[in-house]
This record gives C-alpha cells, sequence and structure tokens, in this order.
C-alpha cells in the first residue's frame, strides 16, 4: 500500500442518498477500491458489501471475476425480494442466495438505494453460492 492509499474503515458507514446512476457508478467504484485495499491473502474468499436496511434486515453482496453478483439476503430481509426482481430481472430463487447478472449492478444498488440504513465491507463472510455462479 502506498503512503497515499490509507486502509479502508470496515466500520459501518452511514448510507447517503444516491440522486442519480452517475452517483451509484461513482459509489461502486469507491467501495471496490475500498475492498481492494482491504482484502489480503487471509480474507482470498467471503469479501463483499453488506447493506443494511432501515425496514430490517442485511443483504450481503459479492462479485466474482466476471462481474457476476451474488446476494445473500437474511430471512428479515426477505421482504425486499419483489425490488430485487424488479430491478434484476431475476426470478425469485426461493432461496435467500441470488444469482445476478454484473450488469444489473447499478439498477440493483440504484432500486435498494431508499432503503438502505448503512453499509459495511466485510472480508469473512460465509456466502452460499449457487452451483451456476462459478
Amino acid at each position: 500500500m502506498s503512503m497515499d492509499e490509507e486502509a479502508p474503515s470496515l466500520q459501518e458507514r452511514p448510507w447517503v442518498l444516491l440522486n442519480s446512476t452517475d452517483d451509484v457508478e461513482d459509489w461502486i467504484a469507491r467501495h471496490n477500491r475500498d475492498l481492494q485495499l482491504a482484502v489480503t491473502k487471509k480474507y482470498s474468499s467471503g469479501h463483499g458489501i453488506c447493506f443494511r436496511l432501515q425496514a430490517g434486515g442485511e443483504i450481503y453482496l459479492q462479485t466474482n471475476g466476471d462481474g457476476d453478483i451474488l446476494l445473500d439476503v437474511n430471512a428479515e430481509a426477505a421482504w425486499v425480494s419483489p425490488l430485487i426482481t424488479a430491478a434484476s430481472g431475476v426470478e425469485d430463487p426461493q432461496t435467500q442466495f441470488w444469482a445476478l447478472p454484473g450488469e444489473r449492478l447499478v439498477a440493483l444498488i440504484y432500486g435498494l438505494n431508499g432503503l438502505i440504513e448503512g453499509s459495511q465491507i466485510v472480508l469473512d463472510h460465509r456466502f452460499g453460492k449457487p452451483k451456476n455462479f462459478y
């Protein structure tokens, strides 16, 4: 890590409402950079972002090398499934794990935007992976 790069905080950050898809793309770029700085050999898998929802529940987001998205939607956040389907075009898998095409990331975050209380980088979440994810 260079002198200009500071290790990102792993503390939850309060959510700041994103007003446009450009704001979402900027948010993705910043969090991608922070995540890359935080990941070490010790955390070779299980890293991503956790969104804590205002109305309850958490969604963990991880991407693979191709940019495809894996969501782990805990039981308390299952209420958000119709929004995930609307933003991604993917039918509800009837499990907590969703595999989404990477090109839907901006639409997904923009759709969830008004429902998020905070976000946090996670380095050791136990993502269950659908067979078609990797």
